[in-house]
């Protein structure tokens, strides 16, 4: 095999990234022009047709569109902004207190909908104007929205974990059940960060804010977070029950907040249900193409055998597999601020992943890590994904610039940062539950 075919697949990806190609279409054409040269247009038609088929022709594919349904019945039948005002309540006399809730209020979110970028596009238009009406500090409010909106890829279900188990054939129920902890202990992280710098900066949030609410309208608010709790049971209840595989699961749950949306009078006629299936059909269309070009193109990349070259030459240079893992997780950091994390997925795992399960370790937990490092990369320049997400959803009159949102950020990055320090040391965070759940 050719090595230097490997490192002109990435060069020529790189080129097609930096002429602006859309990414599903800089896979595709990328790996299609490296597999002519090294094995001759016939054989490379036949391998994208191969890869093209092969790729999603698996019923875990299946479970990306339906859980994409799920969020966007979710999104329409109004599930967001009870969880968004259930917590509030919930955390009213806390200092920040809309900001706490909107921590909290995402990953919730994300229990029923899987997308950070969603996640971070409803709340920006649901949870933005309020803190702007009670001069919330308006860098910080924006950070904290496209922050706290990351985490809900982390929190199942997750379009990202499917993905990553779709790439390296591992359990979608055991990554599901790895990103629990890890998830909950960033939300809670994120909470105290807000509530220590509105202490230390009273003027970052209202103190009229802060004052609590009555006891009655606690119950009330909280009461009306049932529906979210009926999906997410339905949902990682079947999963871990044996009841269902993610793909039932995903089925399951779609069924379920349609027919939760109907019985709130969310949906009053058939045109909203086949608007949510629309958008679903053109997210699916949109993520199914950068998906089959990702997946064509870790094929050609292991085709040219550089995957199998850099095995065996970190194998012959004897380095301990903590450096190893701190240079691979540097490169995804790096890779996470240009590129999306599916393309980030393509290009690095094909190479890393088995080299990091011949030096031992576990490749439930490293799908935890490489999804923490996406979710940092989605929040940082120059391309962080959920912050133009952000971004797009801000009203105009409200003047925020993009600097703004990326200054915001900077303090839920370092939270990001010492999260995942602390589940590279202790692993046993993110492989408890899952151990727990499923032996």
């Amino acid at each position: 095999m050719d090595f230097g075919g490997g490192i002109l697949c990435i060069v020529v990806l790189l080129l097609l990234l930096a002429l602006g190609l859309q990414i599903g279409l800089a896979f595709i054409l990328g790996g299609f022009v490296v597999s002519v040269v090294v094995l001759g247009f016939d054989s490379s038609v036949s391998l994208l047709g191969l890869a093209a088929y092969f790729s999603v022709a698996t019923p875990t594919w299946a479970a990306i569109p339906l859980f994409i349904l799920m969020g966007s019945f979710a999104s329409r039948g109004g599930l967001a902004r009870r969880a968004y005002n259930g917590v509030h309540a919930l955390s009213r006399g806390v200092p920040g207190s809309l900001m706490v809730a909107t921590c909290f209020g995402c990953g919730l979110f994300g229990a029923i909908s899987g997308s950070s970028i969603a996640t971070s596009a409803i709340f920006g238009k649901m949870a933005l104007p309020e803190m702007h009406r009670l001069k919330y500090d308006k860098a910080l409010s924006v950070g904290c929205i496209a922050s706290a909106g990351t985490f809900a890829s982390m929190i199942p279900p997750s379009m990202m974990m499917i993905i990553y188990a779709l790439f390296t054939q591992q359990s979608v129920g055991r990554l599901f059940a790895a990103g629990i902890v890890p998830g909950l202990l960033t939300a809670a992280a994120y909470a105290l960060l807000i509530i220590a710098l509105v202490r230390r900066k009273p003027d970052l949030a209202p103190a009229r804010d802060n004052a609590g609410c009555k006891p009655q309208r606690k119950r009330d608010e909280a009461m009306r977070m049932w529906p979210v709790v009926i999906i997410g049971i339905v949902v990682l209840g079947g999963i871990y029950s044996g009841w269902l595989t993610p793909t039932e699961a995903a089925a399951a749950g779609a069924l379920v907040t349609l027919g939760l949306g109907w019985l709130l009078r969310e949906y009053t006629n058939i045109g909203q249900v086949t608007e949510s299936m629309k958008e679903s059909a053109n997210v699916t269309a949109m993520l199914f193409l950068i998906n089959i070009g990702a997946l064509f193109y870790s094929r050609v990349l292991a085709v040219t055998g550089l995957p199998t070259e850099l095995i065996g030459m970190l194998q012959y240079w004897d380095l301990p597999p903590v450096v190893i893992l701190l240079g691979i997780m540097l490169v995804m950091f790096f890779l996470g601020m240009i590129m999306v994390p599916v393309g980030v997925y393509a290009l690095t795992l094909p190479i890393v992943f088995p080299v990091l399960v011949n030096i031992g370790y576990d490749p439930i937990w490293f799908g935890v890590i490489a999804l923490k490092l996406t979710e940092i990369g989605a929040i940082t320049p120059p391309v962080g994904l959920n912050v133009f997400a952000i971004k797009g959803a801000i009203p105009k009159e409200m003047n925020v610039t993009l600097e703004q949102v990326y200054q915001g950020c900077i303090p839920f990055i370092l939270v990001d940062i010492g999260i995942l320090v602390l589940l590279v040391a202790f692993p046993q965070i993110v492989l408890w539950l899952p151990t727990l759940l499923m032996g």
